[in-house]
């Protein structure tokens, strides 16, 4: 047992010593931004837990605690997840889950917090608010998640109900709360007058684009009014779709650019002719609007080609890559985020809207409101 444990130790401290000299693709950091001095205090603290801790702990239960909150304190997206959490996350990868209709957000070593909640849900039915943290779910505390395992826990392929617990106000609440279907189609369209509609995304993954394209696109051409796009809690993305998406109202050959490591630069572009090139456009944001929702905002608000009427968004608009484990485990890393032709980079920053929504009133009604002005000024 001494053995196994100093081999699996002596593993971790070579995988630690790779990432502290590798994953360095942000801006601002580098290699000298370490001291060599860090690894060294990291070898003689597992040196200590391998000599004179004074239990014989599990040793793969040490390393996993080890690989989790290596990897999870990287940055909001990246996760190190056990064996049993692969395979959740792979079975769940392109289905269509089941939840309570909350969008979190979770920063290393916090709880989780609700950032948006989806109207007509359980969660609204049940009382939860936004703001809520969420120091358990079923049973599991919540600290040293990622926020990836966070949603893993909220989702399920199967209508199984959730155990929350909820801290508010320095108050603890239970929730048992359903998880349900929330979105059978990827977006809804819907008429509204004084605009061209509301198109209100839940998925922007595939078949989004093509679905709007036959079903909504049509009656679109010859509309001057503004159209809404609610992007509201569009937490579940792919930047090749919110790419395509962008396109259908802009035409560029560099729409923005994901900043990997080593200042390198993955351009995307646009450049097809859009097919609503004149189309006015008002975007709908929340603290629940992520990643590529982020990125659709935030170009279209760039270019001129929208106002944005909501609440800042998170910037968690960032790519990741998924690394597969001989024991089953798998990592997640962050490997790129997405920056506007202006250099501004959205990781971290989020988008800023043009017309502010109180952040106590996040109604479908306070954002009519507040975009009647826009509307009146088309």
């Amino acid at each position: 047992m001494k053995k196994t444990k100093a081999i699996l130790l002596t593993v971790i401290f070579g995988l630690s010593l790779v990432f502290l000299l590798e994953m360095t693709y942000l801006r601002g950091v580098s290699t000298r931004s370490t001291p060599p001095k860090n690894l060294y205090l990291l070898e003689a603290v597992i040196r200590l837990i391998r000599n004179d801790y004074l239990e014989e702990k599990d040793p793969l239960q040490t390393v996993d605690g080890s690989f989790k909150g290596l990897v999870n304190s990287l940055d909001g997206l990246s996760s190190y997840l056990d064996a049993e959490n692969t395979a959740r996350y792979l079975e769940q990868k392109g289905a269509l889950l089941k939840g309570p209709g909350i969008v979190v957000f979770k920063r290393y070593g916090a709880f989780p917090q609700v950032v948006g909640i989806i109207e007509s849900s359980p969660a609204e039915k049940q009382g939860l608010l936004i703001g809520d943290l969420l120091t358990e779910i079923n049973g599991k505390a919540t600290p040293a998640m990622s926020l990836v395992e966070v949603n893993l826990l909220l989702y399920d392929k199967d209508e199984l109900p959730l155990g929350l617990k909820v801290l508010r106000d320095e108050k603890t609440i239970d929730v048992n709360v359903d998880r349900v279907l929330l979105f059978p189609e990827p977006f809804t369209y819907s008429s509204q007058e004084g605009t061209s509609g509301i198109l209100s995304i839940a998925r922007m993954i595939a078949p989004c684009l093509s679905e709007i394209k036959t079903k909504v696109l049509p009656g679109l051409r010859a509309g001057k009014k503004p159209l809404i796009i609610d992007l509201r809690n569009c937490e579940d993305g792919d930047f090749e779709e919110a790419r395509q998406f962008i396109n259908l109202f802009l035409k560029t050959e560099s729409l923005g650019y994901f900043e990997k490591k080593g200042a390198a630069k993955e351009v995307l572009a646009s450049p097809e002719e859009p097919l609503l090139a004149k189309l006015p456009l008002i975007v709908w944001t929340n603290q629940g609007t992520l990643g590529p929702a982020e990125a659709v905002a935030a170009v279209l608000k760039e270019f001129g080609r929208a106002k944005v009427v909501g609440l800042a968004t998170p910037g968690l608009a960032a790519k990741d890559e998924y690394f597969p484990l001989e024991d089953g485990s798998s990592v997640l890393l962050t490997s790129g985020v997405f920056c506007l032709n202006s250099g501004v980079q959205l990781w971290g920053r989020g988008v800023e809207p043009d017309v502010p929504v109180d952040i106590d009133d996040q109604s479908f009604q306070s954002f009519l409101k507040k975009t009647q002005p826009l509307l009146s000024a088309s």
